[in-house]
């Protein structure tokens, strides 16, 4: 269904069961599959490949030559019926790749809101990707990757299958990330190691002096008092009692698998 607001040029393919919303702009030789949404106000340039079940938001821009909700890389994909879900305000800039996710993966690859994925950015299968996200151009996320909200992903770096990636994370350009990264952490190298606190991140998000102790806190817990990991995580968890903050750091535990960069 194509809202009758909604601008789509002659050279576009749109496949009867889309659904197009009020004021979206569809560009030159743009393709939407049949499994298609699209929100109020976004706006599609030219060249872009939309397929498969995806959904997206309102008001997004997705520039040129972008590819979303294609087959994935994954081998052991049989074509079951995965999904790509894109929220709110996203800027997705050239050659964007983002894929749909696996049965195995939980079958959904997800991006949030107000996020700016620059140019030739790759989203594998099974990705979460939160809010205010940015990821420079040559970001390559693997498979089942979690980035945390105001996080920073520098250009050309790539990111090791099933790793999390901490809220208000900074990592640096041309890093390999191959272990979790704890939040507001700043990151950089092949392979990533820490060094400090991503404490310009966290002032432009407004966060006060109290806030930025509490996460001082963790990280001396986590990478300065000679503690194992163990020790340290158990100590931020009694902390976070205190400090609510510190949820920050309890739910990255929870969802932590393969080990902290240290």
């Amino acid at each position: 269904m194509i809202n009758k607001n909604a601008v789509i040029h002659p050279t576009a393919i749109v496949e009867n069961g889309a659904v197009i919303a009020a004021n979206v702009t569809v560009g030159p030789f743009c393709f939407i599959g049949s499994k298609v949404e699209i929100g109020m106000g976004t706006e599609l340039k030219f060249h872009i490949i939309i397929n498969g079940i995806t959904k997206i938001g309102c008001h997004n821009k997705i520039y040129q030559f972008a590819t979303i909700g294609e087959v994935n890389q994954d081998l052991k994909y049989a074509g079951e019926p995965t999904s790509v879900e894109i929220g709110d305000y996203n800027h997705i800039r050239e050659s964007v790749s983002i894929h749909r996710g696996t049965v195995q993966g939980g079958g959904v690859t997800k991006i949030g809101n107000s996020n700016l994925l620059m140019v030739n950015t790759h989203i594998a299968h099974d990705c979460l990707v939160g809010n205010n996200c940015i990821l420079a151009n040559n970001a390559t996320l693997g498979g089942h990757v979690s980035i945390g909200d105001y996080t920073v992903i520098g250009g050309m770096t790539a990111i090791h299958q099933f790793c999390v990636i901490g809220a208000h994370v900074m990592i640096g350009g041309c890093s390999g990330v191959a272990q979790d990264v704890p939040p507001c952490i700043v990151a950089q190298g092949n392979h990533a190691t820490p060094f400090g606190i991503n404490i310009e991140g966290l002032k432009r998000c407004g966060f006060d002096r109290e806030f930025r102790n509490a996460i001082s806190e963790a990280h001396k817990l986590l990478y300065r008092s000679k503690k194992t990991f163990e020790e340290a995580k158990n100590e931020i968890i009694i902390l976070a009692e205190k400090k609510p903050v510190l949820k920050l750091f309890t739910d990255f535990f929870v969802s932590s698998t393969r080990g902290i960069i240290r």
